[in-house]
């Protein structure tokens, strides 16, 4: 894990942080001294997160909803006593199959969390970064946000907006000395991926271990990735090591070729 002193004190809200990727960055942060706070929409996972990460605070939340929004970022200023870094890691996998089989509502609930979600955590974000005379957002988006991806539009047509708010409020926000990145990951192992690979394979009708070889196939380094090699990044933009980056859209990926099967 990348270690770096200009981490020491940060200030961190990460999104969706007591399972993941989400998990792995506020570990992160909190080996590197941050005072970190995250939220979850699954108590469960929250109470454990909490427990296995000491110091970790948390708040019970779905980025999707404005009033949950408001009560993490209440409870997160009250105890972080500011803010330097955010990270908006929520997201789903949304739906997989041809697009005329799926339903409006599973598209609408994949743009809420992946999307809107930022927009209301980034709403009460700024302001304090403001306020602390600069800092860092990191925003999840995804190699879909830069490939097609057949059968899984919602997700690739979310992650696309990531990426474009990424490069328009680094635009926006850097004269504030804000600096604003995307990380786009490849497959990360776990279970979210394993999931996605089985709607795959049952939309396709092919199995599971066709689809595995397939996304294998079109990443150069013939592998996945780990949600530690992800947090490695976002702690890199958010250290000194990072202060002149921002506006970009970072691929943890092994070099993805294409998201076609």
């Amino acid at each position: 894990m990348l270690t770096h002193a200009s981490l020491a004190g940060k200030r961190v809200l990460v999104t969706a942080g007591a399972g993941g990727i989400g998990r792995a960055i506020a570990a992160g942060f909190l080996a590197n001294g941050g005072k970190v706070h995250v939220c979850d929409v699954a108590a469960v996972d929250l109470e454990a997160a909490k427990q296995a990460l000491p110091g970790l605070g948390g708040t019970l939340a779905d980025v999707a909803k404005p009033e949950d929004v408001n009560r993490l970022f209440d409870e997160a200023e009250a105890r972080l006593g500011g803010l330097d870094v955010l990270v908006n890691n929520a997201g789903i996998a949304g739906p997989t199959g041809p697009i005329e089989n799926l339903q409006h509502a599973d598209w609408l609930r994949t743009l809420d969390v992946n999307l809107n979600g930022m927009f209301l955590c980034l709403k009460r974000a700024v302001p304090l970064l403001k306020q602390a005379g600069g800092g860092s957002i990191v925003n999840l988006a995804s190699t879909a946000g830069t490939f097609g991806y057949p059968l899984r539009t919602p997700y690739a047509a979310s992650k696309w907006a990531v990426v474009g708010l990424t490069k328009s409020l680094a635009m926006e926000l850097g004269p504030d000395k804000i600096r604003v990145n995307a990380i786009c990951p490849g497959s990360v192992e776990g279970e979210r991926i394993e999931r996605v690979i089985a709607a795959e394979a049952k939309a396709r009708d092919v199995t599971q271990a066709v689809v595995r070889e397939s996304y294998l196939r079109g990443v150069s380094l013939k592998t996945f990735v780990t949600a530690e090699e992800i947090a490695d990044m976002a702690l890199f933009v958010c250290s000194d090591l990072g202060a002149k980056v921002s506006g970009q859209a970072l691929a943890v990926d092994g070099n993805t070729e294409t998201l076609a099967s």
